[in-house]
């Protein structure tokens, strides 16, 4: 497993066997050593200062988020700690911050995630997805009628008896790849740029899995509706939870059988191929003028397939 991606090897033991017992969860969520985790509307509780931290509170702070949310869910142990998300998003986020103990801010943790510790950042993206994954399905898909949280948060069940329905997470499986060829100059990569992202940031190509396709078909595909590009000897290498809102991304690399782009430009607003020395060149965000080339964040697999490929080069 590779456990130096962003929000993966969170360091939880998800201990399913406990998610049905009512009197063990009720049990754990009064412990002073218990841990909860505040989610207000898609955000996360972060310390501020020289080095961010997240929020994982304890004691009657824990018990009193718990008291206030509209969702609790157990995401599982750490060790012999219970480990529960919260959602307070029914509140201002001013109300918020205060129930939570009234220090820190609610942030995106994509802007953050990896300067906090792993595990941490981790269990952070894990509570944001389940916390959103329940604010989808406050409503039956099949019927209609007014769902309830079961199975300590981990199933919605369908209020309305004649239906019954159960609910379980889910997630959208993403393919992000990679694609790279060898020319007279040396070794190339496939990189692309949508126009709603900040200027000057270039990243690999990715799309959804569609329904009766394979992941490596979903490469080939999206390779080439976005660049016309026609790529071969697809390989996965590793995958990255990435609840913002719900997806799973999955990292292949593909070799170009052809170099001549044409990008949709309702996809992209540029795609072109770098070279090696041209990447190891790019800023970092903060540290570049608009406009001018830098890379992914270092939270996401696109940076780590990237820095992967150019490792292998050295």
């Amino acid at each position: 497993m590779i456990d130096n991606l962003s929000y993966t090897a969170n360091g939880l033991d998800r201990a399913t066997i406990w998610r049905r017992d009512s009197e063990w969860l009720a049990a754990r969520l009064s412990a002073d050593e218990t841990c909860v985790v505040p989610v207000w509307r898609g955000n996360n509780l972060v310390i501020g200062g020289d080095t961010p931290s997240s929020a994982m509170l304890r004691g009657d702070t824990a018990r009193q988020v718990g008291d206030a949310a509209s969702m609790v869910a157990f995401l599982g142990l750490n060790e012999s700690i219970a480990v529960f998300a919260a959602d307070l998003s029914a509140m201002n986020e001013a109300a918020a911050v205060e129930i939570a103990g009234g220090g820190g801010e609610f942030i995106d943790i994509r802007t953050i995630g990896w300067l906090l510790p792993h595990c941490d950042a981790g269990v952070m993206a894990y509570a944001r997805g389940i916390a959103y994954w329940h604010r989808m399905h406050g409503f039956c898909g099949l019927c209609g009628a007014p769902t309830v949280s079961d199975h300590a948060g981990h199933m919605r069940r369908c209020t309305d008896e004649a239906c019954g329905r159960q609910t379980f997470p889910r997630t959208d499986p993403a393919v992000i790849m990679l694609v790279t060829r060898d020319d007279d100059a040396g070794p190339q990569c496939l990189l692309g740029r949508h126009a709603r992202w900040p200027g000057g940031m270039y990243s690999t190509l990715a799309g959804f899995v569609e329904p009766g396709e394979s992941l490596e078909e979903a490469v080939i595909r999206e390779v080439h509706e976005e660049s016309a590009i026609v790529c071969t000897d697809v390989r996965y290498l590793a995958s990255q939870p990435w609840p913002f809102p719900a997806s799973l991304m999955l990292g292949f690399h593909a070799r170009a059988e052809t170099s001549e782009i044409t990008f949709d430009t309702d996809e992209l607003e540029d795609a072109r191929w770098f070279a090696a020395d041209e990447i190891a060149g790019f800023g970092e965000w903060g540290e570049t003028e608009e406009g001018e080339p830098r890379l992914p964040r270092r939270d996401s697999i696109a940076r780590w397939l990237i820095e992967q490929w150019l490792r292998e080069l050295r």
